[in-house]
């Protein structure tokens, strides 16, 4: 899946604070979630290729889903290890994850690009407030997965030359970009009804004032990106 660079380091909390068997439902719900993400983001990135308006454009595409699909692999031996079938922990975020994908197909190259950056970044940010307060060593493969895969410095590059190149593109592009906020955070919200443990975690953080500072980190780095790209949040 794609990186968020800009996120800051995820909270620590008291492990102790949270009930034991949320914390481990929370694990492999967390685990299927990401290794059915990184599963789709590597046949999105593979498919995004064949848009790439150079062959340098595709072998940096291909290299980066070659990336997703390590760490689909990675997850997968996180789950063997801890007993639990990849296709059932992946099981119960399969429809929201396609209804997602299938809602926000990208029109073209740049979207595509947006879509990775801005979309993705989003998901990934709540993931690594739930994985720092998963256990070891869970909690340090999430967010090693949640790492830069490259894809960041990427698609900044690509998108800030095409605005350069056409101002107008900007606008377009801006409106996608929040569209896409908006989808991610009602995919979040529609996986966070479904599964109680993961939402279980987040409410161990105790108070109101606590999780508005996450919804603010999150906000605050989609800021960024968005500042990242030449465009307006």
């Amino acid at each position: 899946m794609p990186p968020s660079p800009d996120a800051g380091p995820a909270p620590t909390v008291d492990q102790a604070t949270v009930d034991q068997a949320t914390v481990d439902q929370a694990t492999v719900d967390l685990l299927g979630l990401l290794a059915y993400g990184e599963l789709t983001a590597f046949e999105r990135m593979a498919t995004d290729a064949r848009m790439s308006p150079t062959v340098a454009d595709k072998i940096a595409l291909a290299k980066m889903a070659a990336a997703e699909f390590a760490h689909f692999q990675a997850i997968s031996d996180e789950l063997d290890r801890l007993g639990v079938d990849r296709e059932l922990a992946m099981a119960p975020f399969i429809a929201p994850l396609t209804a997602f994908h299938n809602s926000t197909a990208p029109a073209d190259w740049l979207e595509s690009l947006v879509k990775a950056y801005v979309g993705d970044n989003i998901a990934a940010d709540f993931y690594r407030e739930i994985a720092a307060r998963l256990p070891s060593p869970s909690r340090e493969l999430v967010l090693k997965v949640l790492d830069d895969t490259g894809h960041a410095a990427f698609a900044v590059e690509r998108v800030r030359a095409a605005i350069s190149a056409n101002p107008t593109v900007a606008g377009r592009l801006a409106l996608w970009a929040r569209r896409l906020v908006g989808e991610a955070l009602t995919q979040a919200q529609r996986v966070g009804v479904d599964r109680d443990a993961l939402t279980g975690l987040l409410v161990g953080v105790g108070d109101l004032e606590a999780l508005a500072a996450i919804f603010n980190r999150i906000m605050a780095a989609h800021g960024r990106r968005m500042a990242a790209l030449g465009l307006s949040a």
